[in-house]
């Protein structure tokens, strides 16, 4: 089993002594709500959005801003896409806007300044009280989502997450979660055979199954868009450029082996907006650079994965 040294990068210390990877679970956790007594209201221009055009969670949270018409109402900055021992940079053009900070973790501790655990992207932070609401990315674009409805009141009409179909999200986004979205960084970042193989194996099972709720519908839940789609949708953009290969899940591929889910793929990149949040070449230099204990020599592989801008045939 691999083991981390205090020269190595801390992404090998995020395995177990069974080299299985383990997720931080998120510290900041409020809500946006204009319930009477919420410490965070609905306010245009209070708060703020720090994201990573390379990260999955994050590019959630970029989506439902652009499709919720959010733009003008939640502010946005971009780190650098190379990771580093400190943690997300502002460097080459991506800068905080508000403070100057030149890691992201320096708007962890202005929240917190005895904070110890990662810094994570997303970050959603309220200006006026200068601390961070939340930095759990399921949790953020449920607030997206309706939150700020009567500030745009064109979107308001717009809800993934309808009280109708919530029981059936639910449980759609814990399997695929567990499975799926963080299946991949589970056999990516496993350190030991064992480790591997306990998770790729559950992954392309789950994409089997994705594969087939997709060959009878348009999308996972109701047959309308929702948060199951949108969670899942970021994790699949980057599957064959980056996980396929850099992760290991290389026991099937998107473009090759699910033509259900390529289908739905392409159908939610050609909605208005959404392209805009894909910045292939934050993802592909982020994982490929970032990651040098899985691929030491930084070279980035050439292909992008299919063409999402391809006609979507029926």
């Amino acid at each position: 089993m691999s083991t981390a040294t205090k020269d190595q990068p801390a992404i090998l210390k995020w395995a177990n002594e069974t080299g299985e990877f383990k997720r931080q679970v998120s510290s900041f956790r409020d809500v946006i709500s204009d319930e009477p007594g919420s410490k965070f209201v609905p306010e245009a221009g209070r708060y703020h959005l720090y994201i990573s055009y390379a990260c999955p969670w994050a590019h959630r949270t970029l989506l439902v801003r652009a499709l919720k018409g959010l733009e003008d109402i939640i502010s946005l900055d971009v780190v650098h896409w190379h990771m580093q021992e400190k943690g997300w940079p502002f460097k080459d053009g991506y800068e905080d806007s508000l403070y100057g900070a030149k890691f992201i973790r320096e708007i962890y501790f202005k929240a917190q300044p005895d904070y110890a655990g990662r810094f994570t992207v997303p970050v959603l932070w309220d200006k006026k009280t200068q601390t961070i609401v939340n930095n759990e990315s399921g949790e953020i674009i449920r607030m997206l989502n309706t939150a700020f409805d009567k500030l745009v009141p064109s979107k308001a009409g717009i809800n993934y997450y309808p009280a109708n179909l919530q029981t059936e999200i639910d449980a759609i986004n814990e399997w695929i979660y567990d499975t799926v979205n963080n299946g991949v960084y589970k056999s990516g970042f496993a350190t030991t055979q064992t480790a591997y193989e306990n998770n790729v194996y559950p992954l392309f099972k789950s994409l089997d199954r994705i594969e087939d709720i997709l060959s009878k519908a348009d999308y996972l839940v109701g047959n309308t868009l929702t948060e199951a789609d949108l969670r899942l949708w970021t994790t699949i953009v980057r599957f064959d450029p980056v996980y396929h290969g850099h992760f290991k899940c290389n026991i099937k591929g998107i473009e090759k082996d699910y033509p259900n889910i390529l289908k739905w793929t392409r159908r939610i990149y050609q909605m208005p907006k959404v392209a805009e949040t894909v910045n292939m070449e934050h993802i592909k230099k982020h994982y490929y650079q970032s990651h040098l204990q899985i691929n030491p020599t930084g070279v980035v592989p050439a292909g992008n994965g299919p063409n999402l801008a391809e006609p979507v045939i029926i």
